[in-house]
C-alpha cells in the first residue's frame, strides 16, 4: 500500500510539473471558475518578470557586444512580426471581420510587438533563446514608432500611450535581462536551475489563467461572435507557423532559428492589444486579442506536443 501510495504521489508531482497539463487546466479553470483572475491580474506582470529572468540567464553577456549581431535578428523579428504576421492579420480581418469593433481589435493586434512569451517559449521549445531576446528587443523598440503609425493610419488618432509601452518594456525585457546577469555572475543561477521549469511552468499558468478568466463572460456568452476572430487566429498560428518552418526548410535555415522564426511570426503580445481595446475602446473590441491568446496557448501546447514527438516517434515516455 506504501508503495503504491508513493507511486501515485510521484506521477501527481510529475504531472504538476508538466507544461502541457497546466496549460491546459489553466484554460479549464479559468472557464469554470474566473473569478479568481481579478486577484491574480495584479501578479502577471510580475509572474512574466520572473519567467523573463530565467529565460535569459543562459544568453551570453558578449551577445550584446556586436553591432552586427544585434542588427540581425532585430530585423528578421521585425519582418516576422510586423511584416508577415501584420499582414496576415491585417488581410483576413479586412475580408472576415465586418463589425468596427472587431475591426479595431484586430488592427491593435496588428500594431503590438510579439509576445513577451516569445523568449521563454524560444528556451522551452529548444529554439535560439538569444535569436529571440534580440528580435524581441527590437521589434519593441521598433514598436515605438510602428504602433502610432499604425494606429493613426487606420484608426485615425495617435492615441497609443508611449510610456506605457517604455514602462512594459523596462517590466519586462530590461530589469529581467539585467537581474538574470546579477544572478549569473553571483552563482546564484547554478541553485535556480533545477526549479527553473517548475517556476516557468507555473508563472504562465496563472498569466494563462487569468487571461482565460477575465474574459470569461465573452467566451460563454457570445460564443457565435468568435467564429470571425477563432478562424483568424487559428490561421495566423497553425497555418502560419507551418508555412514559416517550410520556408525556412527549403532554405536550410538552422533548427533552432526555425523554432524563434516561427514564434516571432505567429505570436503577437495579446496582452498589451486587450488592454489597449480595453481603456480605449470596449470588452468586444477586445475580443480578438482575448481569442488569440487562447489559441496561442493550444498552439504553444501543439509545438511542444511535436518538439517532444521529433525527439521521441516510437511513443516511448519523456520527461515533462
Amino acid at each position: 500500500m506504501n508503495g503504491l501510495f508513493k507511486f501515485m504521489m510521484k506521477k501527481i508531482y510529475r504531472l504538476l510539473r508538466n507544461r502541457d497539463f497546466l496549460l491546459i487546466l489553466s484554460i479549464l479553470l479559468g472557464l469554470l471558475w474566473g473569478q479568481g483572475a481579478q486577484w491574480t491580474q495584479k501578479i502577471v506582470i510580475p509572474a512574466l518578470a520572473a519567467v523573463m529572468t530565467l529565460s535569459t540567464m543562459g544568453v551570453s553577456g558578449s551577445t550584446f557586444r556586436s553591432a552586427r549581431a544585434l542588427l540581425v535578428p532585430a530585423l528578421a523579428g521585425l519582418a516576422m512580426n510586423y511584416a508577415v504576421l501584420g499582414s496576415v492579420l491585417l488581410g483576413l480581418s479586412a475580408l472576415l471581420v465586418h463589425e468596427e469593433p472587431l475591426r479595431a481589435g484586430f488592427i491593435l493586434m496588428v500594431a503590438v510587438p510579439p509576445a513577451i512569451a516569445v523568449i521563454p517559449f524560444s528556451f522551452l521549445l529548444d529554439g535560439d533563446s538569444t535569436f529571440s531576446l534580440i528580435a524581441t528587443i527590437g521589434c519593441y523598440l521598433g514598436a515605438l514608432i510602428i504602433m502610432p503609425l499604425i494606429t493613426l493610419g487606420f484608426l485615425g488618432a495617435g492615441f497609443v500611450d508611449r510610456v506605457k509601452l517604455i514602462t512594459i518594456m523596462g517590466e519586462l525585457i530590461l530589469v529581467p535581462l539585467i537581474f538574470s546577469r546579477i544572478l549569473v555572475r553571483s552563482g546564484m543561477s547554478k541553485w535556480i536551475e533545477p526549479v527553473k521549469g517548475a517556476i516557468t511552468n507555473w508563472s504562465f499558468f496563472l498569466v494563462t489563467y487569468t487571461i482565460v478568466g477575465l474574459n470569461r463572460a465573452i467566451i460563454l456568452n457570445q460564443p457565435l461572435s468568435l467564429l470571425p476572430a477563432a478562424f483568424i487566429a487559428m490561421a495566423s498560428t497553425f497555418f502560419l507557423g507551418f508555412v514559416i518552418e517550410g520556408a525556412g526548410r527549403i532554405f536550410r535555415v538552422d533548427s533552432q532559428k526555425i523554432t524563434s522564426l516561427v514564434l516571432l511570426g505567429t505570436l503577437k503580445n495579446t496582452g498589451l492589444a486587450a488592454g489597449l481595446a480595453l481603456t480605449l475602446f470596449d470588452e468586444k473590441t477586445a475580443v480578438p486579442a482575448t481569442v488569440s491568446a487562447i489559441f496561442m496557448i493550444v498552439y504553444i501546447i501543439w509545438l511542444s506536443f511535436k518538439r517532444r514527438w521529433h525527439r521521441n516517434p516510437q511513443g516511448a515516455p519523456s520527461s515533462p
